[in-house]
């Protein structure tokens, strides 16, 4: 195992696009044109995984591109066309409720009889599919809370006061060893994956990285900071209730210590935040800006429209027997990577 927290390497093309701004951050390609990106699946592996190069930049950056390209004018533009194919894509299939209370709740009632990622690790995932879901979602629970982060500066008041009292537990509440993205690398660490940051690139779907293009997205453009709270709302909300169920998956599978504890701690702390969200951050940015409700409608309706999408690729690929990635993990087939604990 690593604990490198130095850029990621690129990852390999997974298509034109992809393979265009690959080449454009390595100084030697032109970038892909408007007409191709019109024309690609916007949630295809090769679009979701350009657009997630973009954003990159913005976070860790990638070893061989250079630092100056976060704000390189063609690269932007590229960005831009990318993310209005995406976008578009996402407005047309998201069904958006018409309130921000009717969008809360449905996501405040747990349903009788789940059948979600979570409720199949509890109930009869095995350790390689726990592993497999662990890794994956690395891209994310590495930078966790970081493109919420970028939304303080568009808030102020009640809402800005709230969100910066979740944003400072989520990362540690001032001790470095509770910060959730190192909680995360230990757990890692237990389930015998490299804890190295944007190490599983190449092995996550196209699935994946839409929900983490999500949150860049709203993350990165004010003009979208009712959704990103929308956004956030959604995961703090369904965050309780979903890690009790990965803690007892966990602890059924042997994971270890922990990978038990990140999910414990996650029950606890989100319950409390989910309460500071709904009332301080909504309620504070509307009380401010009225106007955003409906963004944040579709920002908590977007979000449980990528995590369903989520969920259905790895539903589908477990339950035939199969793995959910790109490539193997560790160059292990998947029913080879049941692993003993690692103390």
């Amino acid at each position: 195992m690593t604990h490198d927290h130095h850029e990621p390497r690129l990852p390999s093309a997974r298509g034109p696009l992809s393979a265009s701004v690959i080449e454009y951050l390595r100084g030697a390609g032109p970038l892909p044109g408007t007409e191709e990106t019109a024309g690609a699946a916007p949630y295809g592996d090769d679009l979701q995984l350009a657009l997630y190069l973009c954003y990159e930049l913005h976070y860790r950056g990638f070893a061989g591109a250079a630092e100056d390209l976060e704000w390189d004018p063609g690269l932007l533009g590229a960005r831009a066309a990318l993310e209005d194919r995406f976008l578009s894509a996402l407005r047309a299939g998201t069904p958006v409720h018409d309130s921000v209370d009717d969008a809360l709740a449905e996501i405040l009632v747990e349903p009788v009889d789940g059948t979600g990622v979570t409720h199949f690790l509890r109930d009869r995932g095995e350790l390689w599919q726990v592993r497999e879901y662990a890794a994956q979602r690395s891209l994310y629970h590495l930078k966790e809370a970081d493109p919420h982060a970028w939304v303080l500066p568009r808030l102020w008041g009640r809402a800005k006061a709230g969100m910066a009292a979740v944003a400072f537990d989520e990362f540690g509440g001032g001790r470095p060893d509770r910060v959730h993205a190192l909680l995360y690398a230990n757990l890692m660490t237990d389930l015998g994956l490299d804890t190295a940051y944007g190490h599983y690139l190449d092995a996550a779907c196209a699935e994946l990285l839409a929900t983490v293009n999500l949150m860049s997205l709203f993350g990165l453009h004010r003009s979208f900071r009712g959704a990103l709270v929308g956004h956030f709302a959604a995961v703090e909300i369904t965050s309780s209730p979903g890690s009790r169920r990965l803690a007892d998956a966990m602890r059924r599978t042997g994971a270890g210590a922990a990978a038990e504890h990140f999910y414990d701690e996650h029950v606890e702390a989100d319950a409390v935040h989910e309460q500071v969200v709904r009332h301080d951050v909504i309620g504070g940015l509307l009380a401010a800006e009225p106007h955003l409700a409906q963004d944040v409608a579709f920002g908590i309706d977007a979000t449980g429209y990528a995590e369903d999408r989520l969920a259905k690729r790895l539903l589908t690929d477990w339950r035939a027997g199969r793995s959910s990635l790109r490539v193997p993990l560790g160059g292990e087939t998947a029913h080879q990577s049941e692993i003993s604990h690692i103390s």
